[in-house]
């Protein structure tokens, strides 16, 4: 199994959206970075992935989701209406993935960005490196187990 930290604006797409989706499962798309696309590709069925809201007041980590679905076209790439549509990928040949995800839990407590800046264990985390930008990194098994600490005892 695999571990993955996934950003998404709240005023956008938030972790109260998927709780609340249909089947509390979501198509995680619009990706228009290739690392980040890279990264989607390697997700497999039953990864965890954890839901941080980005560009908010309180910036962090809200809860875990898991991988429904692995990576597949993203339909959102083909349509001239959506602001992430690409006219130059091609339906043969298409540049951008998708994953769907479904709901795993909410935490209690946001653990904030500054909260995982603090914890020596997370000094590798990609999020908290300067000038990271991604919207989908990997995680460690170690990571991942020492945000789970911190989320229980928000």
């Amino acid at each position: 199994m695999n571990y993955w930290l996934l950003k998404s604006e709240p005023g956008v797409f938030g972790i109260d959206d998927l709780a609340e989706s249909r089947d509390r499962r979501t198509t995680w798309d619009g990706v228009r970075n290739y690392q980040a696309r890279n990264f989607m590709r390697e997700m497999t069925q039953g990864d965890e992935a954890f839901f941080y809201h980005s560009n908010c007041a309180r910036p962090g980590i809200v809860g875990r989701m898991r991988v429904v679905r692995e990576a597949h076209p993203d339909p959102t790439q083909f349509d001239p209406r959506d602001e992430h549509y690409d006219p130059r990928s091609r339906r043969d040949a298409p540049r951008w993935s998708a994953v769907d995800l479904e709901f795993a839990g909410r935490f209690a407590e946001t653990v904030t960005l500054a909260r995982l800046r603090e914890e020596p264990a997370l000094a590798d985390m990609l999020i908290l490196r300067r000038g990271n930008r991604l919207s989908v990194t990997p995680l460690t098994a170690s990571q991942w187990r020492a945000v789970l600490a911190l989320a229980e005892h928000s």
